[in-house]
């Protein structure tokens, strides 16, 4: 039986959701970023720890480029988006004195900030905490697993692209999820075809059903396809919120199926 966490920065969260991926370049952040968006717009508080060291994506998809953390009575006090708290950020990107500075550290430095992030960052009261990771199933996986443990996180969300080099890849991470005992809440397949911003047709751009047929292989939910959207590239380069400026979008239809499928699992998700 795992020992119950002790009071601290997370005692407040209520869900913790993992976003992986054994391959880059699947839009983790991406759907990390509309989930978290979705979720606001259905009426719960969330937060997104970015722990993609390397490349900190989460600033810049918010907006929040040059945002400063600052100290607190309990920690970190992390960068809020409004004045309703409504959703709330942290990322090593907002800790690096310029933009483009690389993050050139060794294991055991990525871990301990890893570990510093859980503990320090006063999230306060949150009903979603979306936790952004780096590809792949190295240090930084077993560190932020290692640390969230104690707090019973909900589960993780697998992200895939509909390509057989990406669900490859990606399978290894499932076969990772189910060696450290993390629940899988299912597949999501991102870039799923190409919506055409004139008639919105989706074109199968990288093929399509790969992540279904992966889902459906390893036993755990196909929670949907996202399509491809300049709308909502733009809208992640320029620090905009898609789901609120774009509901007639194939794209935003997804993204909201795949939040009311989460909001939908959180109760029988629950330990």
């Amino acid at each position: 039986m795992e020992a119950a966490a002790e009071p601290g920065n997370l005692a407040g969260i209520r869900h913790i959701i993992l976003v992986l991926s054994g391959k880059g370049g699947v839009g983790k952040s991406t759907i990390s970023t509309e989930l978290a968006l979705a979720l606001r717009h259905a009426g719960k508080k969330v937060g997104i720890l970015d722990v993609d060291l390397c490349g900190p994506s989460i600033p810049r998809m918010f907006g929040a480029q040059g945002r400063a953390v600052h100290q607190c009575d309990r920690g970190w006090a992390p960068v809020f988006l409004d004045r309703e708290q409504s959703i709330s950020l942290m990322s090593v990107g907002f800790l690096l004195e310029k933009p483009d500075e690389a993050v050139v550290w060794r294991g055991p430095k990525k871990n301990a900030l890893i570990k510093q992030f859980v503990s320090d960052v006063a999230w306060g009261e949150l009903d979603y905490l979306v936790v952004d990771t780096p590809p792949g199933t190295s240090d930084e996986h077993m560190a932020t697993i290692e640390a969230l443990r104690p707090y019973q996180p909900l589960g993780a969300l697998v992200v895939t692209t509909p390509q057989a080099v990406s669900v490859g890849d990606v399978r290894r991470e499932l076969t990772f999820c189910r060696k450290t005992g993390v629940r899988v809440m299912g597949v999501v397949e991102n870039m799923s075809g190409f919506t055409c911003p004139h008639c919105t047709e989706c074109t199968s751009v990288f093929s399509r059903g790969g992540g279904e047929e992966l889902a459906r292989l390893a036993g755990v939910p196909f929670l949907g396809s996202v399509p491809l959207d300049p709308e909502l590239m733009r809208s992640l380069e320029e620090g905009h919120d898609f789901i609120r400026e774009f509901p007639g979008s194939p794209t935003f239809a997804a993204l909201t199926s795949i939040a009311g499928k989460i909001l939908d699992a959180t109760p029988t998700c629950l330990p």
